[in-house]
């Protein structure tokens, strides 16, 4: 085991033999940390991903350095659909530990595979459009749009539960329990998941219940290849009273046909005519409609393919940031503080997560002060080498980020290289900011000397 506070190996004393730190708690976070990562792994193994997910970010609660267990999450994620999260967790798992670790091979892996970067940034799209057709209402336009989601990414499980989501509101119940399951495949013990479905299988129970009170009043039974359905309060009639009754029809059908058949056949086809001209009239609106529609729809797929591309330049900037702020970070263990700078500098803050915002912010501060520190040295050796070009402009650089440097030391050499080299103005303001902010030193009385 590694000290906490020194960094050497205590092995399993519960006191550092280097620090004498007392390890006792730090053992039982690790142990406590370790047992999490394992509950991890085991649900993992049997695809409860959703517990696994929990597990994990325990265990990185207790410990944010546990490597294995940020890849598994990461891994997690990954298998879910949740690639944006997977990277995310594989950049910081490569920022705490840049040597022998599989989080490198994870990403060189994505970023060699340009179509694949593509198909998440399209499915992100797609995703957060079927979101928005949700809003307005239109499950139809968003069903479509999900369908198109889980062509691209079939294991993207918020994918699967808010189409099935749509599914119920439709009354499809028999598509939304497929649906379902297909998420269940992935993720077996997902709550959301698993209430969905209980919904769906108590509907499909109520449905199954009022088709059989429909069919009270029905017996049927099987008569060789045939199926009977018969009326269960079925009297069988008479031999007199069926032949009164094929007479009392007879006289009826020779009535209706007599006064009402030839009318009735001119009514049906007006009638007939009516319904085929507002049926027609109904099919052109409805087909105005839909090209209305499609219309609406070519311009909003003309939108997403010019959004794909800024979405592929944003996952190829972040990747470019994560990898500026590993390489400052490289740099800066190398003592190599200029090429630090230069580093930190091609970071862009708005594209890193909240975690590596606080490692940037670390380690900028670092880089800062070291980088500042040079500087001042080598002013101050360029000033004693009577360089005094090299002096001012290297001095200058620490008084624009610290002008009172050294309790006023940078300040006043600044001054001294300005009037060496002839920028008077420049000397007297310096000179001045001496006498203003540390009167009653040395300094303060030389450089009263030279401005008069």
């Amino acid at each position: 085991m590694i000290c906490y506070r020194c960094g050497h190996e205590a092995g399993k004393a519960d006191r550092c033999p280097s620090c004498g730190s007392d390890l006792h708690v730090f053992q039982r976070v690790i142990r406590i940390s370790n047992s999490y990562y394992n509950d991890g792994l085991r649900k993992a193994e049997v695809r409860n991903l959703s517990g696994a997910i929990i597990s994990l970010k325990a265990c990185l609660k207790f410990n944010k350095y546990h490597i294995d267990a940020r890849n598994l999450l990461g891994l997690i994620y990954y298998e879910t659909g949740e690639t944006v999260s997977a990277l995310s967790e594989w950049v910081i798992s490569k920022s705490y530990q840049p040597e022998q670790n599989r989080a490198t091979l994870y990403l060189d892996d994505i970023q060699k595979n340009q179509a694949h970067l593509n198909t998440i940034n399209q499915t992100i799209k797609k995703y957060n459009q079927a979101l928005l057709y949700c809003r307005q209402d239109s499950r139809d336009l968003a069903i479509i749009q999900l369908k198109k989601v889980l062509s691209l990414n079939p294991k993207l499980v918020k994918g699967h539960q808010l189409l099935a989501l749509l599914y119920i509101q439709d009354g499809k119940y028999e598509l939304a329990k497929k649906t379902l399951r297909a998420a269940g495949k992935i993720d077996t013990d997902n709550t959301t998941t698993l209430r969905y479905l209980k919904e769906v299988n108590a509907c499909l129970r109520a449905s199954s219940t009022k088709k059989k009170d429909t069919n009270d009043d029905l017996i049927s039974y099987q008569s060789g290849n045939e199926t009977i359905i018969m009326p269960k309060r079925f009297k069988e009639s008479s031999l007199g009273s069926t032949i009164l009754s094929i007479v009392i029809g007879l006289v009826i059908g020779a009535a209706v046909t007599s006064w009402l058949f030839i009318p009735s056949i001119r009514r049906e086809a007006k009638n007939a005519s009516n319904q085929q001209m507002m049926a027609a009239n109904d099919t052109i609106s409805a087909n105005n409609q839909t090209i209305s529609a499609l219309e609406e729809q070519i311009a909003n797929l003309q939108s997403q393919v010019s959004s794909v591309e800024d979405n592929s330049q944003e996952v190829e900037q972040t990747i470019d940031t994560y990898e500026a702020l590993l390489n400052a970070y490289d740099l800066y263990s190398a003592a190599d503080i200029d090429g630090a700078e230069k580093a930190m500098k091609k970071v862009k803050t708005d594209l890193l997560s909240e975690s590596a915002s606080k490692i940037y912010d670390t380690l900028q501060g670092s880089v800062e002060a070291s980088y500042i520190e040079a500087r001042y040295k080598e002013g101050y050796d360029f000033y004693n080498a009577a360089d005094f070009e090299n002096a001012a402009t290297a001095l200058q650089e620490v008084a624009d980020s610290d002008i009172d440097y050294e309790a006023g030391m940078c300040a006043y050499y600044l001054a001294q290289s300005y009037r060496k080299i002839g920028e008077t103005d420049l000397a007297i303001t310096y000179y001045q900011y001496i006498i203003d902010n540390y009167p009653g030193t040395q300094r303060a009385k030389t450089a009263k000397n030279y401005v008069k």
